[in-house]
Parts: structure tokens; sequence; C-alpha cells
């Protein structure tokens, strides 16, 4: 048996959330260990899944992409990661707190691109010294720290990235990011899905007007009751509004 339904990029930003909150790593890590989100528009949805708190989303981005002539209400950086250690919340940055983490810690940071049948996801990079994946990634190498990267389908691209990263970096004169593909592990509405249902999510479509720009159709196999949980799950997200209104 399958479903066919679409999500629009708020509900499935909403939805990931949701399952990465649930997911058995996640939730380890919280208990057991320690977790760390910082920054992203996608960690903003799973910082208030996790604590049950809403939060102002628009203060908790650090890069973005937005229309050219953008006016509307200004983003930043100016809500405090959110860091769990042993159920106890931390007032530390998600960076520092990887000075005390190790294998069975989670580290979450978003991505710009990925490849999901090549299992690959990378970051563009504008920071003269790499930003936050520079400042992170070696440590999270080391250590064997979990890297889990939420990112929506919008963001998969057929490309292979380690040649498209390949290209990019070696043009001494080229212009803008230049492109890194990060390790760690992919968590989109596929993911979620099989935590919230147990079902196999496959996209089948994308795009959309009117406020669905961005959506992606998905065809979701199970069971009967596996279908229901998805379809209660999907109820619980449908309306999500625009990350940004207006």
């Amino acid at each position: 048996m399958h479903t066919v339904f679409s999500l629009t990029v708020s509900e499935s930003k909403r939805l990931i959330a949701k399952g990465m909150a649930r997911a058995d790593p996640v939730r380890r890590a919280m208990d057991e260990g320690t977790l760390a989100i910082g920054s992203g528009t996608t960690n903003g949805y799973l910082v208030e899944e996790i604590t049950g708190e809403r939060i102002d989303k628009k203060a908790f981005v650090t890069g973005r992409t937005l229309p050219d002539g953008y006016s509307g209400p200004q983003l930043t950086y100016s809500l405090p990661d959110l860091v769990i250690r042993k159920g106890e919340r931390l007032n530390v940055k998600a960076v520092e707190a990887l000075d005390d983490m190790g294998p069975g810690d989670v580290y979450v940071k978003g991505v710009n691109a990925i490849n999901y049948v090549r299992n690959q996801a990378a970051v563009l990079i504008g920071h003269p010294t790499g930003g936050g994946v520079a400042a992170a990634l070696g440590t999270i190498v080391a250590r064997r720290i979990r890297y889990l990267h939420p990112a929506g389908l919008e963001k998969d691209v057929s490309a292979d990235l380690n040649e498209v990263a390949a290209r990019l970096n070696r043009d001494a004169e080229g212009k803008g990011p230049t492109l890194w593909v990060v390790p760690g592990d992919i968590f989109t509405e596929i993911e979620a899905l099989r935590v919230l249902a147990g079902v196999e999510a496959v996209p089948v479509g994308a795009g959309g007007v009117g406020g669905a720009e961005g959506a992606v159709w998905l065809a979701a196999f199970g069971t009967r009751a596996q279908l229901d949980a998805a379809q209660q799950a999907l109820d619980t997200i449908r309306g999500e509004p625009p990350f940004i209104h207006g």
C-alpha cells in the first residue's frame, strides 16, 4: 500500500525536526551523553521540538539564501545554542561543547546541498577560515562524534558534489563561495517518516507556487497501520507557516 502527498518547505522543516527529535541517536545523546545544536533554519525547528518551547527562529540563523531586493525581517544569530548533557541544558555554545564530547554524542549542523543517492552533503563556504564548519569538523572526526545534517529534499541536487567541489575550489579566478563536502549522516523527510511511522518514503515530484515553491512530493509505502501513523504525523505539520511571514 502507498499514499502520495506534498510538503511545503516549512512543513518539511517541521517534519524533519519532529523525526530527528525522536530518533534514537538524538535521544541517547540527550539522556546519556551530549547533544549540541547550533544555528540554522531547520535547527530552529529542532530546538522547538526538543524543548517544547517556541523560539524566534529568525534569530537563530547564520548563513541564508534570500531573494534579490529582500526587505523582510532581519535574520540574526542572537539566540543561544541548545546543548543538552545527560538531560541538563548547558549555557555554552555548540562548538564549545565539543571539548567534552566523544563517541555516541551528537552534533547537529545543516548543509546547503545534498546528493541523497550518493549520500553526500556539502556546505557553501564564504568565511575566509571556513566558519563554523572549520571550527567543529576536526574535533568531530577525531573524536568520532556523530554529525547529523537535517536537510529538506529541496536541497537535493543531481551532481556529484565531490566533482562540483573540486571544480569550484581549484579555480583560482572563481568568484563566490567555495563548496566543502562534509562527513556525517543526512536526515531528510525520508528519515523523519521512517522514525515517526516506519514507512518507506520515495521522492516523486518537486516544486510549486503560491507559497509551495520548493515543495516536495513523496510516496510513502507501508502497511495500513504504518500509513495511518504517517498520516497522523502529517496532520501535525499541515499548515506550518512559512519561515518568514508575508
